[in-house]
């Protein structure tokens, strides 16, 4: 939902520091796999209880997540790039929530669960409705230049990373804040659903 309005204050400063890594030889999908080993980091603190190396590593890895594509548009886009960039993606929003699990089983094991399933849903709709958009020739960059093509939502990054520095925070909130951010993931991917319905030929 902020992604559109982030964009326009975020990407001309993200694209001005990805050029100036461009021009001393840093490679996107390079910049790519250190966002990932940060979030990985991130996730190894929180599962040790080590709350503010966790967000201090998060926001690090946040930032490379946003500085690769930068470097990319500053060299040459490619379709690996971009492939290697959501799977990194989608490892890192997984092993967050399980981090909080390996803490605390006990407490948090269901609403980590739970989150887990939503997280994997979403992605699913997410990723199938950019398949099919690539199918049937869609384009849009209402949330920057992506290689896949990104659909507006309830919770989009913006909001995920908002989440994640909040349990950074209030790690003892893990399980109520789960159980809401993961409804309202339900609610993002049925209505991605309602939206490929309306959209797609059926």
């Amino acid at each position: 939902m902020l992604d559109k309005s982030m964009r326009k204050v975020i990407d001309p400063i993200v694209n001005r520091i990805g050029a100036g890594l461009a021009r001393l030889g840093f490679s996107a999908n390079g910049i790519t796999l250190i966002g990932l080993a940060l979030g990985l980091a991130s996730a190894g603190a929180v599962a040790i209880g080590a709350f503010g190396w966790a967000l201090v590593l998060l926001l690090l890895g946040r930032l490379a997540d946003g500085l690769d594509g930068a470097v990319a548009r500053a060299t040459q886009k490619t379709d690996f790039g971009g492939y290697l960039d959501i799977v990194c993606d989608f490892l890192f929003y997984g092993a967050f929530p399980a981090a909080f699990v390996l803490y605390d089983p006990g407490l948090n094991g269901a609403a980590g669960a739970f989150l887990l399933t939503s997280f994997y849903f979403n992605g699913a709709t997410f990723l199938g409705f950019a398949i099919m958009a690539e199918k049937h020739e869609m384009v849009t960059d209402a949330r920057g230049t992506k290689s896949l093509y990104f659909t507006g939502g309830l919770l989009e990054g913006t909001e995920t990373i908002v989440f994640f520095v909040l349990l950074c925070l209030l790690p003892h909130w893990f399980a109520p804040l789960a159980w809401f951010f993961g409804t309202l993931c339900f609610i993002t991917a049925t209505s991605r659903i309602l939206l490929a319905r309306k959209v797609f030929p059926h």
